[in-house]
């Protein structure tokens, strides 16, 4: 995924109110942008990091910038924005680059399931007869002591999620969870118990009954975020 039209670089001032950062441009003019991300954003927004942002061109939104990407001074770069995490995953699924999820003639994304969820993929029309896959994708962003961990919160909608994944496997469908890992220095992902016990104890639930667990990595620059590379967690 390339970003077009090319991002700016910023200097980050401070993230406040969940969806808004002032930052300073190249051009020294201090500015308000928008934040797409509700989570805690550990180690992703300390003041003075690089921030990469996109630039809209409809006039009708009230902040016109959109963060993308923080540089931190080790030279690691992460993708703040989670929209891009589905972004990436489908493209993925539909080019084949993920070995486990190939061979489905279909993708479909926000489909209806469960109670009141909606998955964000549905592959189906297995060429070798295996049954639909439900993949759920979560955005990985979180490094303490050179560890990812997911979430970097309390999440009742990862928990919820990983219930409905249960239920999926339960009733004779793949069930299939993708982190999405958009941290550069990140190389495994493990449930944030310390954060959240309750997702901790879901997630070695999903496991023991048969849940997918992928990892997929991203190359990550401010040009584009490419050469995506998977691990599979194997179920015990």
């Amino acid at each position: 995924m390339q970003f077009q039209p090319p991002l700016h670089r910023g200097i980050l001032h401070r993230r406040y109110k969940r969806f808004l950062a002032d930052i300073e441009t190249s051009e020294g003019e201090l500015i308000t942008i928008h934040c797409p991300n509700t989570g805690a954003m550990t180690g992703c927004a300390e003041p003075g990091s690089i921030v990469w942002y996109s630039t809209s061109e409809n006039p009708k939104r009230k902040y016109p910038h959109t963060w993308e990407l923080t540089e931190l001074a080790s030279g690691a770069m992460i993708c703040v924005n989670t929209g891009r995490a589905n972004t990436l995953v489908g493209a993925a699924l539909r080019q084949g680059q993920i070995p486990q999820l190939t061979g489905y003639q279909q993708v479909r994304s926000e489909v209806k399931y469960g109670e009141g969820s909606r998955i964000d993929f549905l592959l189906s029309q297995d060429q070798e007869g295996r049954p639909d896959a439900y993949v759920e994708v979560k955005s990985v962003t979180l490094l303490e002591q050179g560890q990812g961990y997911f979430p970097d919160a309390v999440s009742t909608r990862g928990q919820k999620h990983l219930r409905e994944l249960i239920n999926v496997k339960a009733q004779g469908d793949r069930a299939v969870l993708v982190y999405s890992v958009l941290h550069s220095q990140i190389q495994n992902v493990l449930p944030a118990v310390h954060i959240d016990s309750q997702y901790g104890a879901l997630y070695e639930q999903a496991r023991a009954a048969g849940v997918e667990i992928i990892e997929l990595f991203f190359e990550l620059s401010p040009e584009e975020i490419v050469n995506p590379r998977t691990n599979l967690k194997k179920n015990t």
